[in-house]
C-alpha cells in the first residue's frame, strides 16, 4: 500500500498554514479534503485558471492529477483515516475522457432533473462516508449545476493514556468565570510537551499520542499572537522544522505560553513528571472557499463569464460554488470506568517525612488554543483549527475544580 509521500507533506501542509492565517475565529478545516479538488480541477483548465490553480498546489498542473492520485492512495495507508473521492455530473454532460479516466474507479455517478433526489443522494453519501459527523454536502444543487466533485476524510483514534474528566474554573483571560469540561492527566513523559521560538512569539506544544499512528498536537501561543501564527508554528512543530526545547530540559519558572517547570516536596525519589490540563471541545465550521479565492486559486475558476476547464468537458465550466464543513471533537476518548483497590501505607507516627524533591512541568490550555490532528509517520496535518469555545461542564455534576497553576512559578 502507498504511503504520503515527503512531497506531498510538504505541499499540503503548505496549504495549512496558509489555510489558518485566515482564521479569525474557533474553525477546524482540511487541507487534505480541498487539495485533490484543487489538483484534478488543475488537471482539466486552461488560461489563467490553470495557472492559480498551479500555484495554490505548489505543482505543474500537468502532473497535478497524478500527484492528487498518489495523495489519496497515501491516505489510504493511514491508520484510522477513511478517506473518499466522489465525481457526480449531471446526465447531459459530456466528460473529456482523458480527464474521467485520471479520477480513482468508481468514483462517477450522475444526476437529473429531479434535484431534491440528487441532493438527498449527495448528503447520504457524504454521511455515510464520515460516520455521521457531517451529516450533508457543503454545496446546494442548483439547475445550473453540472458537476461535483466532492472528497470525504474521517478519522478517529482513542487515547493511549485517557484524561481524568474535572471541572475547570480559569481563573483569568477570556474563558475566566465559565465552567468548564476540564481535561487532566499525569505522566511521566515530560517531553510530551516542549515550546519553540517563532518571529512572531514563544510556543507550547503538547503532543497527545493515539493508538492508532494518529496523533493529536496542541499549541498555546502568547496572548497577543494571532491564531494562524500560532497554527502556522504548530505545522512546523509536526514537520520538525522548528526545534522544540522539551519539557525534561527546561529550567524553573515560567517557561512558555501555559507552561510552569517547579519543584515540590515528594516522600520518595520520583522522575520528573508531566501534568496537563485541557478542556474537552467540539469545533464545527463551514467554510466557502470562494471567499479566500486566492488561497485556492480559485480566482479566475469562479468567473462565470467564461470557459475554464475545457479538459474537462467541451461544455463551458466554471466553479459556481466551492466549500468545505468540518467537525472535530476532544475528549476523554478511550475513557473507561474501571474500580480500583489499593493499599496504602503512611509513616508511623503521623506527617511524612520530606526528604526530598521532584520537578513537575505544568501545562494548561485554558485559553484559546490550536489544534493540529497528524499522521505520526508522514507528518502529513490532516485536521487543524482553533479553539474558542470549549464544552461546559454538566450542571449538576460540578465537583472540585482543577486548580490553575500557583501565580509566579
Amino acid at each position: 500500500m502507498s504511503k504520503v509521500t515527503e512531497e506531498s507533506v510538504r505541499r499540503v501542509n503548505g496549504l495549512t498554514a496558509r489555510w489558518a492565517h485566515a482564521l479569525s475565529e474557533g474553525a477546524a478545516f482540511s487541507a487534505p479534503g480541498v487539495w485533490p479538488l484543487l489538483a484534478f480541477l488543475a488537471d482539466g483548465a486552461a488560461g489563467p485558471a490553470r495557472a492559480e490553480l498551479a500555484g495554490a498546489l505548489g505543482v505543474p498542473a500537468e502532473q497535478a492529477a497524478g500527484a492528487a492520485r498518489e495523495l489519496l492512495a497515501g491516505l489510504a495507508s493511514v491508520s484510522g483515516l477513511d478517506a473518499a473521492l466522489g465525481l457526480w455530473t449531471y446526465h447531459g454532460l459530456p466528460l473529456r475522457e482523458e480527464w474521467r479516466a485520471g479520477l480513482p474507479a468508481g468514483t462517477h455517478g450522475v444526476f437529473g432533473d429531479d434535484l431534491v433526489t440528487a441532493q438527498e443522494r449527495l448528503d447520504a453519501w457524504a454521511a455515510e462516508r464520515t460516520g455521521g459527523l457531517v451529516e450533508r454536502m457543503p454545496v446546494t444543487l442548483t439547475r445550473d449545476a453540472r458537476m461535483v466533485l466532492a472528497t470525504a476524510l474521517a478519522l478517529r483514534t482513542e487515547w493511549r493514556q485517557p484524561f481524568s474528566e474535572l471541572p475547570l474554573w480559569p481563573d483569568s483571560g477570556p474563558w475566566q468565570g465559565r465552567s468548564l469540561r476540564g481535561l487532566h492527566r499525569r505522566s511521566v513523559r515530560p517531553d510530551r510537551v516542549g515550546v519553540t521560538g517563532t518571529p512572531d512569539g514563544f510556543v507550547t506544544a503538547l503532543t497527545v499520542p493515539g493508538d492508532n499512528g494518529i496523533d493529536v498536537h496542541l499549541v498555546l501561543g502568547e496572548e497577543r499572537m494571532t491564531p494562524g501564527q500560532v497554527l502556522a508554528a504548530g505545522v512546523g512543530v509536526v514537520e520538525r522544522s522548528l526545534p522544540l526545547s522539551g519539557g525534561g530540559t527546561l529550567s524553573h519558572g515560567h517557561v512558555g505560553p501555559g507552561l510552569h517547570v517547579q519543584q515540590q516536596p515528594a516522600v520518595a525519589p520520583e522522575p520528573t513528571t508531566l501534568e496537563v490540563q485541557t478542556v474537552a471541545y467540539e469545533v464545527r465550521a463551514d467554510h466557502d472557499l470562494l471567499a479566500l479565492p486566492g488561497l485556492f486559486g480559485l480566482t479566475s475558476a469562479a468567473d462565470v463569464q467564461a470557459a475554464h476547464f475545457p479538459g474537462v468537458s467541451a461544455y463551458p465550466l466554471a466553479v459556481g460554488e466551492a466549500r468545505q464543513s468540518a467537525v472535530a471533537q476532544f475528549g476523554a476518548r478511550g475513557f473507561r470506568a474501571a474500580a480500583v483497590t489499593a493499599a496504602m501505607p503512611v509513616a508511623a507516627g503521623g506527617v511524612p517525612e520530606y526528604r526530598y524533591e521532584t520537578t513537575v512541568v505544568r501545562v494548561a490550555f485554558d485559553r484559546p488554543f490550536g489544534f493540529l490532528a497528524a499522521d505520526r509517520e508522514s507528518r502529513l496535518v490532516l485536521m487543524a483549527g482553533w479553539v474558542t469555545e470549549p464544552a461546559p461542564y454538566p450542571v449538576g455534576n460540578l465537583g472540585p475544580a482543577v486548580p490553575p497553576p500557583p501565580p509566579g512559578s
